[in-house]
């Protein structure tokens, strides 16, 4: 039974309705179709891809170091994740993505784990001591719910690609046939991910997407946005 309840714990948290705001944000999508990059299913599985292998490279590797060190209530290294993974985001926007929803996953994680560690986390958060970026939030309260590093990472994973597929449902001609197609192949590499970055430490994080970045700088301009980036 307690197996059970695990998995309920892992579909409750990689849920997409999950209330932490991910609706508001495409990352980076939106001025990929304006930009005419992203224009059909292919080139929006391409990145969608591309996305969540940067995303295992940089706030991957963030919430494994999180997750063993809320394992051990290791609260400097949590803190040295978390200004490591906002640290490495060269867009303002992407920084407002990863610590809106930080917040808002700790805020909700103290009315369900209810643990001094995460009390202890999210009070430097509102000191304005640490950034509270989301991936280092779902590290301390899968950790707290007893859910898996490995199962935290797919997790998170999934949240990215979804959140994309979810974005392009409203940004441009696609169904939702295309769309849970792509997220089924794009799960599918969530395995050899991970077995890339489970040893990583924090120096091994990286961030290289020049395409992305440009794309974030170009949205803060613009004239029409449904998102926040």
């Amino acid at each position: 039974m307690d197996d059970l309840a695990k998995i309920l714990r892992l579909v409750q948290f990689a849920d997409s309705a999950l209330p932490v705001g991910a609706f508001s944000f495409s990352n980076g999508l939106e001025s990929a179709i304006q930009q005419g990059i992203v224009h059909d299913a292919e080139t929006l599985k391409a990145m969608v891809l591309s996305a969540t292998k940067q995303a295992a490279t940089l706030d991957g590797i963030a919430l494994l170091v999180a997750h063993q060190a809320a394992r051990m209530s290791d609260l400097c290294t949590i803190i040295a994740a978390d200004e490591a993974s906002y640290q490495r985001r060269l867009g303002e926007e992407m920084r407002l993505m990863t610590v809106r929803m930080g917040r808002k996953l700790g805020e909700l994680g103290e009315h369900v784990a209810k643990t001094p560690l995460l009390a202890d986390w999210m009070a430097r958060v509102r000191s304005g001591t640490t950034p509270g970026t989301f991936p280092v939030g779902l590290a301390i309260v899968t950790s707290d719910l007893g859910i898996e590093a490995s199962q935290a990472f797919a997790m998170h994973q999934y949240g990215v690609a979804a959140m994309m597929l979810g974005a392009a449902l409203r940004l441009m001609r696609i169904s939702f046939l295309e769309t849970q197609a792509i997220l089924l192949e794009v799960n599918g590499t969530v395995e050899d991910l991970y077995e890339q970055v489970r040893g990583g430490t924090l120096s091994d994080m990286r961030n290289f997407s020049p395409v992305t970045d440009i794309l974030a700088a170009v949205h803060v301009k613009a004239h029409v946005r449904m998102f926040m980036n």
